[in-house]
């Protein structure tokens, strides 16, 4: 089972920008499914964008749609999400997971087996 790691949170105003990292190791990276989830305070889980194993299609929340980016690098074994004009609504602890799968993917929780602690965002004004 691969094991996964974030990295790249931090504080920012709004309209700033992060990327975050998830930086994977153990199996094979690429038949794997990567998600990247977030939750605030208070809050349910929320699936805000995956990168698909065969062909690397992507889906996004309405809510990060346009503002956000997920790309793969399957020889750096990572998957990054670049994050533009953040909100205040964007603030939370974002996770990426890992699903073995060679189909399309899906931005739904509990279809992920393998799950990083997670990574602060915090964007203040």
């Amino acid at each position: 089972q691969v094991q996964v790691v974030e990295s790249g949170g931090g504080l920012v105003r709004p309209g700033g920008s992060l990327r975050l990292s998830c930086a994977a190791s153990g199996e094979t990276f690429d038949h794997y499914a990567i998600g990247w989830f977030r939750q605030a305070p208070g809050k349910e889980r929320e699936g805000i964008s995956c990168i698909s194993a065969n062909d690397g299609s992507t889906i996004y929340a309405d809510s990060v749609k346009g503002r956000f980016t997920i790309s793969r690098d399957n020889v750096e074994e990572t998957v990054y999400l670049q994050m533009n004009n953040l909100k205040p609504e964007d603030t939370g602890v974002y996770y990426c997971a890992a699903e073995w799968a060679l189909g399309a993917c899906v931005i739904v929780p509990n279809t992920y087996d393998s799950w990083g602690r997670g990574t602060q965002v915090t964007v203040f004004s």
